[in-house]
């Protein structure tokens, strides 16, 4: 696996599985983050479909966002990793790298990506990483 200075570096978008429109969650404020960091992010969330928020466009699933994704940032709990990363496995055009925030482990669904060479970056905070890299 590439080093997290590589990945940031040959990265450009992200997709934030479960954004949040709400500033107080972190699922928001971190997506404003990567935002305001150089980064093009979407946000994923059924609820938020078609709407944008502080500039973020949101899809209601990964297969409707109309862009290559490098990251794909997931805010959701444990249980539903397996069924992300499947749909991971569905796009045309795959994500390099698979990011799960703090807390969020899958052992099948970690072994799945990788088997798909897709890279697993697990319960590390992809803004914690990003500010002890560039800030």
């Amino acid at each position: 696996m590439r080093s997290l200075i590589e990945i940031f570096n040959n990265s450009k978008v992200i997709a934030v599985i479960g954004f949040s429109e709400n500033p107080a969650r972190p699922s928001n404020r971190i997506g404003r983050f990567l935002a305001g960091n150089s980064f093009t992010v979407y946000g994923v969330n059924p609820v938020l479909k078609g709407k944008s928020v502080d500039d973020i466009i949101c899809y209601d699933s990964l297969i409707n966002v109309p862009f290559k994704i490098d990251i794909v940032n997931i805010f959701r709990r444990s249980e539903f990793l397996t069924g992300i990363v499947n749909e991971v496995l569905m796009l045309k055009v795959r994500p390099s790298v698979i990011w799960t925030q703090y807390g969020v482990i899958d052992s099948a669904a970690k072994d799945l990506a990788l088997k798909n060479n897709i890279e697993y970056v697990e319960n590390k905070c992809i803004m914690t990483e990003h500010q002890k890299l560039f800030l």
